[in-house]
């Protein structure tokens, strides 16, 4: 396999990794209620609506202009990302996340295989343009971690598995080969695939 080729599976791959952990976290936002969105768990904790304003606000500073200017905006208040201010709602923290994820978006999805070794900035310090998305990967598969763990701590009983269910393995690899025969859905999309039909059931 040529380098090109390489190149061009990271960059996709590394696109669709950014959307299935989007569509995580919100199959997590659909089934809690506005109270446990703010909700927290002990003093030092985070709520998930302070994860989704965290995460936006590191988005909009990382993406924007992603190839020309230092990743860590002077204008950002990483500070004010942890304090949710009086009057907040779901829908304006919804609205902001979506925000954040377009600005995801719209700095990857135009990359080209050339510019993967491209240098750019954060805080000062140079990464090439591979190891500055792998470092917003790591970053935003922890903060959906954290997320769906919220979640599912306050749904309790009532949770609905994003993954595979307990005792459903083997029911959750046939579904898998079957899936592998009739579509070319990704790994993550074929476990939400299999949540979401036993939801319905």
């Amino acid at each position: 396999m040529s380098a090109q080729p390489i190149a061009q599976h990271y960059l996709a791959d590394a696109l669709q990794t950014f959307r299935d952990y989007k569509k995580l976290a919100e199959r997590a936002f659909e089934q809690i209620s506005d109270e446990d969105f703010f909700k927290t768990i002990d003093e030092e904790s985070n709520s998930i609506a302070v994860n989704i304003k965290h995460m936006a606000g590191n988005m909009l500073s990382r993406w924007t202009d992603f190839l020309t200017t230092d990743g860590e905006k002077p204008e950002r208040n990483r500070d004010i990302e942890f304090v949710i201010l009086p009057g907040t709602t779901k829908d304006e923290m919804i609205a902001y996340w979506d925000q954040g994820w377009k600005c995801v978006f719209d700095a990857v999805e135009p990359l080209q295989p050339e510019d993967l070794m491209r240098t750019v900035r954060i805080r000062s310090q140079d990464h090439t343009v591979v190891q500055a998305i792998n470092r917003q990967l790591a970053h935003y598969a922890y903060h959906v971690g954290q997320i769906v763990y919220l979640a599912k701590h306050f749904k309790s009983s009532d949770w609905q598995s994003l993954s595979v269910p307990r005792n459903r393995s083997a029911e959750f690899n046939a579904h898998l080969e079957q899936k592998m025969k009739d579509s070319a859905t990704t790994p993550r999309e074929r476990v939400i695939d299999f949540a979401a039909r036993k939801e319905t059931e």
